[in-house]
């Protein structure tokens, strides 16, 4: 920054010929003086800060996402699924672990109180001091999304330089329940009701709405597991995943068998649409939505390593990603999974972006009629979707979704290099919501290079005006 403002005061001699060595002071134009540009490292797109307080993504990592109840974590416990990847943001930076100001875990189905206490101990097994504090945060399926953007608003507020969002969820451990009894209250009130509605239910009112069919749908979730089975074996995951040593137990024995789990498991390579149209709905009669074409109901965990570029650079670490907006809105709960479609454009226009700079999306799958609906509705190009697959093929374990976006968005934006530059992530929220944030790819700015090339003065920062 010191050298554009050099670069400046040199124009500004040009501009203001009666400014010099040798002329008074009386002829000095206060107008004119150089000054660091608020557009940071690109005056293309709206900044709120300088190049080297923007809040940079140095790791993230995942576990695998396997089958509730019947896949590789269905013996393990929640904790022993969030260390390994807290672990590994630690051993693979060489990071001093008291130096991270907090950590936050997206959660969504455990008891509060005892997922904040599971959490804790997961930073205890991982290395983590007890001068590191921890905590949860619960917003549905966004959960490990709001992690993220909670640890990258501490950060840009001052709290800390160096934080970590996380994700867990074990779908074996804490099924879809609810717990007590329901305030009779909400019979009097249709919003408050439809907050109730399963979410299958929702799926069908989106495919009835908007007019989402069958076939679309099914469609949508064999490319889902043929993008997955592809990234899978091209061994594109291998660079986010943190392999996981646990147990398999045998129901009937009660023997324990000891593995290592480093795959997903819920990837059918050979799904076909003729083998989905077998299935039949589950939430309605003559409806749509099938298990076949929904997400698959998962365990896993996610964590992501942040902190102030200008920290990242001192340490010399690499920058995988930028965090550059986040954005959480609310929709009709009755059609919850149209969430997307609003905040998308909601996030991408925070960044002073529009929808085509995007080059690459990752929109939770949760149901294929949302899904779709939302691609159809945003006009977005189907070759930047979802490109290793989604939660269809790879599953959803709720508060961990977000967070295994993270990975696999910025790891894959991390392959395609140049030619990829902006990465969105998004996902419907239950009872109603939709999250969305903006990620840069780590290697393309610098503190003078703009964002795409200027056509007008309009899209110049705010500085230049």
């Amino acid at each position: 920054m010191e050298k554009a403002i050099n670069r400046q005061q040199i124009l500004l001699q040009h501009l203001n010929p009666s400014l010099s060595s040798s002329s008074s002071e009386k002829n000095y134009n206060p107008a004119l003086s150089a000054s660091a540009c608020l557009a940071g490292d690109s005056a293309a797109y709206q900044r709120t800060n300088l190049f080297g307080d923007d809040v940079v993504i140095v790791a993230a990592y995942r576990t695998a996402l396997c089958k509730s109840k019947r896949g590789g974590f269905k013996d393990t416990y929640p904790d022993d699924l969030l260390a390994p990847v807290l672990r590994a943001l630690i051993e693979k930076t060489n990071l001093n672990p008291s130096e991270v100001g907090d950590i936050v875990v997206g959660t969504v189905l455990a008891p509060g109180s005892q997922r904040a206490s599971e959490c804790r101990m997961a930073a205890f097994y991982a290395g983590f001091p007890e001068t590191v504090p921890v905590r949860t945060v619960n917003r549905q399926c966004s959960s490990g999304l709001q992690a993220v953007a909670d640890v990258a608003a501490a950060i840009k507020a001052g709290f800390y330089d160096i934080g970590i969002g996380a994700g867990l969820e074990s779908m074996t451990t804490n099924p879809m329940a609810w717990d007590g009894s329901v305030n009779p209250r909400v019979k009097q009130m249709e919003q408050a009701q439809n907050c109730l509605l399963p979410m299958g239910v929702t799926s069908e009112n989106v495919a009835h709405r908007f007019g989402v069919t069958r076939q679309e749908q099914d469609q949508a979730a064999v490319e889902s597991h043929r993008k997955a089975a592809a990234a899978t074996a091209s061994g594109k995951f291998k660079d986010e995943i943190i392999p996981v040593n646990t147990k398999i137990v045998d129901p009937k024995t009660g023997d324990e068998k000891p593995v290592t789990v480093s795959v997903d498991d819920g990837i059918r390579p050979n799904a076909s649409v003729s083998d989905l149209a077998k299935l039949k709905p589950v939430f309605k009669k003559d409806g749509t939505t099938t298990a076949g074409n929904s997400s698959q109901v998962s365990d896993g965990a996610g964590a992501v390593l942040l902190m102030k570029r200008s920290v990242a650079m001192q340490k010399g670490l690499p920058i995988l990603g930028v965090f550059r907006t986040f954005s959480a809105v609310g929709v009709d709960p009755a059609i919850m999974g149209v969430g997307p479609a609003v905040a998308i454009p909601a996030a991408v226009k925070a960044a002073g972006l529009k929808l085509d700079d995007i080059d690459l999306f990752e929109i939770n799958e949760a149901f294929a009629s949302q899904f779709v609906y939302c691609s159809k509705k945003l006009e977005l190009d189907p070759s930047k979707i979802n490109v290793n697959g989604g939660a269809m093929a790879i599953g959803h374990p709720l508060g961990a979704t977000g967070a295994r976006c993270v990975a696999t968005l910025l790891h894959e934006m991390k392959r395609r290099g140049k030619d990829c530059r902006f990465g969105v992530i998004s996902m419907c929220i239950g009872t109603g919501m939709g999250a969305a944030a903006v990620f840069e790819r780590g290697d393309c700015t610098d503190e003078l290079c703009n964002a795409r090339k200027i056509e007008t003065h309009n899209l110049l920062s705010k500085d230049s005006r």
